[in-house]
């Protein structure tokens, strides 16, 4: 699980661990443990309180979830008289089991963390503990197979019924599935709910998650082997027209005929961006929508309207900036490549304009019906000059260092308190209330995107289509197209949305009352969905595009960055973009 905080355990191993053990698992075995102790001391009369074990569960507990800990609140948890408490907390700070970390600078008032030798042995006891549990259910025995299977919650839960097939095959290691994913909090999850101790669907190692460029690279990289390294393949929806076009993906008309899939559950936009000239080459997966998030506690207690234009956000921004405070305006994408050529295509698309000449139409548009005059840029025009004006003067307000801060970096600014509104995919958005480090739970109100200039409130969609390779033999392709059945089922659907993630493209998800409960993002973006304000023209997915993502994320860049001027850097644009479409025939 990516997106569930990594702190902890991460820092435990110095390096990623999301083969290992994240800090919600080692939560999820606390909490097995205090349950399972429970019993012990209720039934039996010669039981007596274990101080020890009750203040180290209490404190490896408090510190994941980022809470305070001081000698008093510790003290009370032990079940034992006050004095005796005492004496074993200052018998763990004496053994370097607990620190005490000065809570002012007169280091009079201080809480308490477990020490570094503590955290060590402790995630080392869980690993333990999960590994006994693995061995127990049959599901192999030592700690190294263990990591493959997930602690999980309510995954798998008796109404997900996995397909037959791949029920039958799950002992047999030669027929487990292997998939190219993302790594994101959606595809973390997904790994995790079939390597749960109670489906054992595929072992972790089946699943390899990849950042967005490193996950072009290896789409392609597969093509070139003799055999697919992979039976299902994530494809970001911008790429489709690409991997279309150099057959790394196989049409799956023939398996939807006799599939539970219904097209007419999804909305048309969003079922529309795995087809390609009739054909459906991919099933859409999740669909995130790029929101503006607003400290709604701020702007209530500086008496604001939620802002619903640029000047708006820019009046807004200016209020609530206060630096010396630890408080910036705004913050959102503005990094080198890809993260800042999403933000220019989608404020320009707020100006009313694509990038390139492409239709905006209200209904699911085929692009590879695009011809001519269609493919023309249009980056250097009025509405071009002022969304790159409108990201200039974002920069007033921002964080200094914002041109260089990562996905990542810029929605921990805003999770942890330091920035008042943020630009970010609703799938990103999710952490702000299901992060055990975020402060902000239930604090912020999710928005559509202002409009600019001459432009109307539309909520650009983006996502993941799940594909099978081209040149996957039939019975292993018709396997594969098993597992997406169930991935994109409904039920699946529910439960990813249920466990903190409000993507699901599917109306009879959304429309669900359980469902829909789960968070505010989940009724903002079916809302939207209902006004037909839901677009892929923001980033249209033609074998181009990538090339187009990467001029305009150099050469915006290089403006903000000041070595060039708005006029020259959408000069460089426009004919860096028009060199592409012409060298590919299109005009």
């Amino acid at each position: 699980m990516e997106d569930p905080v990594l702190g902890l355990v991460e820092e435990l191993h110095e390096g990623p661990v999301t083969d290992r053990m994240t800090d919600y698992e080692l939560l999820r075995i606390i909490n097995f443990l205090e349950r399972i102790r429970a019993p012990y001391d209720e039934k039996l009369n010669a039981a007596i309180p274990d101080p020890v074990w009750n203040i180290v569960l209490y404190l490896m507990k408090s510190h994941l979830r980022g809470d305070t800990v001081t000698m008093s609140s510790l003290a009370s948890v032990s079940q034992i008289p006050f004095p005796s408490a005492m004496r074993r907390i200052h018998r763990l700070i004496d053994d370097g089991d607990v620190e005490q970390l000065s809570r002012s600078v007169t280091g009079k008032s201080y809480f308490l963390v477990p020490s570094r030798k503590l955290k060590s042995n402790f995630v080392a006891y869980a690993i333990r503990v999960k590994a006994l549990l693995a061995e127990t259910f049959g599901l192999g025995g030592g700690s190294a197979n263990a990591e493959e299977y997930y602690f999980g919650g309510s995954y798998l839960a008796d109404q997900i019924i996995p397909p037959l097939k791949l029920m039958e095959n799950r002992q047999a290691p030669s027929q487990d599935l292997r998939f190219l994913l993302h790594d994101d909090n959606y595809f973390s999850s997904m790994r995790n709910m079939w390597s749960d101790f109670r489906s054992k669907l595929s072992s972790r190692r089946n699943f390899r998650l990849l950042a967005l460029p490193e996950l072009h690279k290896e789409i392609f990289k597969n093509a070139r082997r003799p055999a697919s390294e992979y039976d299902v393949m994530a494809v970001n929806i911008p790429w489709l027209g690409e991997v279309v076009k150099h057959g790394l993906v196989q049409p799956l008309n023939s398996f939807l005929v006799d599939s539970g899939i219904n097209s007419l559950d999804f909305h048309p936009n969003i079922w529309a961006t795995g087809n390609w000239d009739t054909v459906q080459y991919g099933v859409p997966i999740y669909c995130t929508i790029e929101t503006l998030a607003v400290r709604k506690d701020l702007f209530e207690d500086h008496d604001l309207h939620m802002p619903t234009s640029f000047e708006k956000v820019l009046d807004a921004a200016r209020q609530l900036h206060n630096p010396k405070r630890g408080m910036h305006g705004v913050v959102w994408n503005a990094a080198r490549g890809m993260p800042i050529a999403h933000s220019f295509m989608f404020f320009m698309g707020a100006c009313g304009t694509p990038v390139i000449n492409v239709p905006m139409a209200r209904v699911a548009f085929d692009y590879s019906h695009m011809a001519g005059e269609m493919y023309r840029p249009r980056v250097n025009t009025e509405q071009g000059m002022k969304t790159l004006d409108y990201m200039r003067r974002l920069l007033a307000f921002s964080p200094p260092d914002i041109l260089v801060m990562d996905w990542n970096r810029a929605l921990d600014c805003f999770m942890l308190g330091q920035s008042a509104m943020i630009y970010c995919w609703t799938m990103r958005a999710s952490r702000f209330e299901y992060d055990i480090r975020s402060v902000v739970k239930r604090k912020v109100e999710y928005l559509p995107h202002p409009h600019g200039p001459g432009g109307a409130v539309v909520g650009p969609v983006g996502g993941f289509l799940l594909t099978i390779p081209a040149g996957l033999p039939p019975e292993r392709a018709k396997l594969a197209f098993e597992a997406i059945s169930w991935m994109a089922s409904p039920a699946a659907m529910k439960e990813h949305v249920k466990n903190g993630i409000p993507v699901a493209p599917r109306f009879s998800v959304t429309a669900d009352p359980e469902a829909a409960a789960t968070t505010p993002i989940v009724r903002m973006v079916d809302r939207l969905a209902k006004q037909n304000k839901l677009h892929g023209w923001h980033r249209p997915p033609i074998p181009e595009y990538t090339l187009i993502e990467k001029i305009i994320g150099d050469e915006i860049f290089a403006a903000l960055n000041g070595e060039l001027t708005d006029r020259e850097a959408l000069e460089r644009c426009q004919n860096g973009i028009d060199k592409v479409m012409r060298a590919a025939g299109h005009y």
